[in-house]
């Protein structure tokens, strides 16, 4: 029980893997595929908006970034990453993804700070 409970209390890391150096990294989209982009599928899975087109994601996972059902998770909140991939059969292949802190939530922090 004492062992669950350390899990749901620790702290989620958004970062999946580190950037490789000799590659561009990109600021996409992300959202759930489902619920944000209107992506058709099975449930709320984790999809990166690019250029204007949605894709579904794979190497990482929705929940790996949070609770996707939270006030600002995927399936309530398009949100900013950095990623490195490449789309193959239209879903795109992430080797490094990193959510961006949410730039509305720092500025509600600064504001409550002063």
């Amino acid at each position: 029980m004492l062992f669950g409970n350390s899990l749901l209390s620790q702290k989620t890391d958004t970062t999946v893997a580190k950037p490789d150096p000799t590659k561009k990294i990109q600021v996409v989209e992300a959202s759930c595929g489902e619920c944000q982009f209107k992506l058709e599928g099975k449930g709320c899975d984790l999809a990166v908006r690019i250029n204007g087109k949605a894709y579904f994601v794979d190497g990482t996972e929705i929940d790996s970034h949070g609770d996707a059902h939270a006030s600002d998770g995927f399936c309530k909140a398009v949100r900013k990453a950095e990623v490195q991939g490449e789309v193959v059969n239209n879903r795109f292949k992430v080797t490094y993804f990193k959510l961006l802190k949410d730039p509305e939530k720092k500025e509600a922090t600064t504001k409550q700070q002063n």
